[in-house]
């Protein structure tokens, strides 16, 4: 099994729901993302996936989500933006993206950073 890792950053604006404490109000991060995807064989000049092409879907999926407040923005206008939730979105979006890549590719894992000390990971079952 192989694996590839692509990292993006964006800054944006939330608030948490139903949550007891500062991060009720609003207030902002600089968020680092990373995605890493994973598959069995490397394509014909021996490369899993194009880190060019990794880095242009993981901006298009964070590009929507950055200088925003994410509360007003699909799907944190219903789902909590939790960095729990932010990981699952873009892991989910990225995974629409490989759908089409020529060589069997899937997401293995995204985490998301708020601050360098804080971050939250999703990895899909499989």
């Amino acid at each position: 099994m192989f694996e590839v890792a692509v990292e993006h950053t964006f800054a944006a604006g939330h608030a948490l729901r139903h949550y007891r404490g500062k991060c009720e109000n609003v207030h902002g991060h600089n968020y680092k993302v990373q995605v890493i995807v994973r598959g069995e064989k490397l394509d014909s000049i021996g490369m899993l996936a194009d880190f060019v092409q990794l880095k242009k879907w993981l901006r298009d999926t964070c590009e929507p989500m950055d200088h925003v407040f994410l509360n007003d923005l699909p799907p944190f206008d219903v789902l909590n933006p939790t960095a729990e939730n932010m990981a699952l979105h873009i892991g989910e979006k990225m995974q629409l993206a490989l759908a089409n890549h020529p060589n069997p590719v899937e997401v293995a894992e995204v985490k998301v950073w708020e601050t360098d000390i804080q971050s939250a990971t999703y990895r899909p079952v499989q």
